[in-house]
Parts: C-alpha cells; sequence; structure tokens
C-alpha cells in the first residue's frame, strides 16, 4: 500500500470502485422498474375488478415477463460490450506484435499529453511495458483491464433479479389488504418505495436527492393514477 493511500483510507482508491457503484446503481433502477410497472399492471386491473384473482394473475404476469425482458435486454447489451472489449483487447495485443516500437512511442506520447515531460513520459511508459505492456496499453488507451471484462450472465441475473425485488411490494400490497383499501395502500406503499430508491439512487449517483425523489415520486404517481383511470373506465364501459 503506498503512502498516499495509507494517508487518505476513507478515499475509494479501489479501481473497482465505479464498477461496483454503476452496478448499485443499475439495482437501484431495476427495483424501480419493477416496483412501477408492477404496480400500475396490478391498479389497472383493480380498476376493473375487485376479485383477487385476475390480479394476481395479472400481477405475475408483469412480474414474470418483466424480469425476462430485462434479463434479456440487459444480455444483448452487455453482450455486445463484451464483444467490443474482446476486439479491442485482440487488436491491441496484435499491434503489440506487429509493432512494438511505435506502441511504446504511443504509449509515452499518451503521459506526455497528460502533463509529463518527454523524458519521463517514455521513462514511464517503458517501465509499464516492461511490467505488462498490454495491460499497460489497454488502460490507457482504452480504460479497459482485461481481467475484468464484463459478464452478461451475471448482469442479466441481478438486473432480474432487481426487478423481482421491486415487483414484490406492489404484489404484496394490492393483495393483502382488504379489497375496499387495497388501491390507497398501494398507492402509499409504492410512492413511499420510490422515494426511498429515488434518495439512495440520487446518493449514489451524486445528485440532488430532492429533485430525483420528486421526479421519480410524481412519475410513479402518474403511471399509477393513469392504469387505474383506464381500468376504471374500461371497467365501468362494460368493454371487459
Amino acid at each position: 500500500m503506498t503512502d498516499s493511500i495509507k494517508a487518505h483510507p476513507d478515499e475509494p482508491h479501489d479501481q473497482n470502485f465505479a464498477e461496483r457503484l454503476n452496478w448499485l446503481r443499475a439495482g437501484v433502477l431495476g427495483a424501480n422498474d419493477g416496483i412501477v410497472s408492477v404496480a400500475a399492471t396490478v391498479v389497472g386491473v383493480a380498476g376493473v375488478t375487485n376479485h383477487t384473482a385476475p390480479i394476481f394473475t395479472a400481477g405475475m404476469a408483469a412480474v414474470i415477463g418483466g424480469a425476462i425482458s430485462m434479463a434479456l435486454g440487459e444480455y444483448v447489451s452487455v453482450s455486445s460490450q463484451r464483444d467490443s472489449q474482446h476486439a479491442l483487447i485482440e487488436k491491441e495485443r496484435a499491434e503489440l506484435i506487429d509493432d512494438p516500437e511505435a506502441e511504446l512511442t504511443e504509449l509515452a506520447g499518451i503521459y506526455q499529453a497528460k502533463g509529463l515531460s518527454e523524458q519521463t513520459a517514455m521513462q514511464v511508459a517503458t517501465e509499464l511495458t516492461e511490467h505488462d505492456a498490454l495491460a499497460a496499453h489497454l488502460s490507457a488507451e482504452l480504460n479497459i483491464d482485461e481481467e475484468e471484462v464484463v459478464n452478461p450472465w451475471h448482469a442479466a441475473y441481478a438486473s432480474a433479479a432487481a426487478f423481482i425485488i421491486g415487483a414484490i411490494l406492489p404484489m404484496l400490497a394490492i393483495l393483502l389488504p382488504p379489497e375496499q383499501i387495497r388501491i390507497p395502500v398501494t398507492f402509499v406503499a409504492v410512492l413511499v418505495a420510490l422515494a426511498l430508491t429515488g434518495t439512495l439512487g440520487a446518493y449514489i449517483g451524486g445528485s440532488s436527492k430532492r429533485v430525483a425523489t420528486l421526479r421519480l415520486v410524481i412519475g410513479g404517481a402518474l403511471a399509477l393514477a393513469a392504469t387505474f383511470a383506464i381500468g376504471s373506465l374500461l371497467g365501468s364501459s362494460g368493454i371487459i
């Protein structure tokens, strides 16, 4: 451990810290999706009927379909990112084999552009190349660590799990209370949950907690109100 790290033990010097924050932020967003989309579904159906069976069926369909959709979308997205990372790594590996001198000069130029003198930049590039040439170029040029290429399966599992965790709340809120209060209970539970996750998401991202929370709560309230109104309209019109 260097003296600078020892001097500031509370600072996140772990190089994976930003990656973990991104995963945590994605988990919060996934939970929000589960809360809002499933709540909107069950509230909409509850606007049509008070019977528990159709509400439960629609809610479970929303949970399963939403979790699969989230997992699939994340898998496809992260797979594309992983393929791009692998391609860049192989390209850099080939360039180091074909023309190592040019690559050394390029690496030194990168550090010189960051403010080092020409002599110091070449010394740094030379020492890093002797230690691990590929890692040095991947870090300086592409900000990639060969050992930390993203895993699409991990992303898919995490996304689906976050969605399901978020979806549990509206399912319980709509099914457990007596029929006459299940709608207001669901509204309150969902908006409180969105306020909490909005605050957490803002804290993780370093943004304004008030603005992020209000934005999320207002959006969730509008979604619930709209689906309940549509369900009530369809139920009273006799269409359903």
